[in-house]
């Protein structure tokens, strides 16, 4: 307990110079063209050692403060994201928060010169700022999946765009594997693209897919059934002799789903299916 409240107060009392020195630290242990900016850094700082006399002047135990005190647990969390989303890397953003640890020794040793007293104090800093590294660790670690899942999710709409081809038609040009996760966004994103277009024919290229094998096959058909459902025809096209023959050989049951050799062929079939209602559509209205 003593040496936290002498800990307690060389911080409150040293607040803006511990602040500065924590600053000083982290630019002189930054590579060359790298990190963050000063600025970013003061105010980084400033708020973290504002937390940290909070959560030392708390009723928490030494070990919870980081994970229970709010303010530091915000602090060293947002602390974290940030350099996640800034491209650093995890080592040195945990160096970074581990670096107040000599800030903080630093301010204690200005108020106090007894061996015993420092000792206690520096366990007590090494503990706090401990549990801040790790917790800096885990947080940056999540916060870069989350960044990864996120990228991931935005190429897998890239590489499986939805595009109009004709009045009421859409195509999806599908090049390489086709797995789970792609289906289900050329899934989502074609049922989509055929309630905002208000399409009747949408048709998916498998041009560019290298190999059709049972699972592909059964990914395509559950696309089909999904666009049936939605009122819309769908044609798949590109389905050349290589796929066919693997197709019949795997005896996949292709008869249900309307198929052309070329996408040339599927655009002029779906040109067929939707000359009705085109020529409905621009018929002058009745008087």
């Amino acid at each position: 307990m003593a040496a936290r409240k002498r800990v307690v107060g060389a911080v409150r009392g040293r607040a803006e110079t511990i602040a500065d020195r924590w600053v000083q630290l982290q630019v002189q242990q930054a590579a060359p063209g790298t990190g963050v900016r000063e600025s970013e850094l003061r105010e980084e700082a400033d708020a973290l050692v504002a937390a940290l006399v909070d959560g030392l002047g708390s009723a928490l135990p030494v070990d919870r403060i980081v994970n229970a005190h709010a303010g530091l647990n915000r602090a060293v969390t947002e602390l974290s994201l940030r350099r996640a989303r800034g491209g650093e890397s995890p080592t040195a953003t945990s160096l970074a928060v581990l670096a107040l640890k000599e800030a903080l020794l630093e301010a204690v040793q200005e108020s106090t010169q007894d061996n015993g007293d420092l000792f206690s104090a520096a366990l007590l800093i090494n503990r706090l700022l401990d549990a801040a590294g790790a917790l800096s660790f885990d947080t940056y670690v999540e916060g870069r999946e989350e960044i990864i899942r996120r990228q991931s999710r935005q190429l897998l709409g890239l590489s499986t765009p939805v595009v109009r081809l004709w009045r009421q038609v859409l195509g999806v040009p599908l090049i390489g594997t086709l797995d789970t996760a792609r289906t289900q966004v050329v899934m989502e994103n074609l049922l989509q693209a055929v309630q905002d277009q208000e399409a009747t024919v949408a048709i998916i290229d498998i041009t560019g897919v290298p190999t059709v094998d049972t699972a592909v096959a059964h990914h395509l058909m559950q696309t089909v059934n999904a666009v049936r459902l939605m009122g819309a025809d769908c044609i798949i096209s590109g389905i050349r002799p290589p796929i066919a023959q693997t197709v019949a050989q795997l005896g996949i049951d292709l008869s249900t789903i309307m198929t052309r050799a070329t996408l040339a062929d599927a655009l002029s079939e779906a040109i067929r299916l939707t000359a009705g209602s085109v020529v409905r559509s621009d018929a002058p209205a009745s008087r």
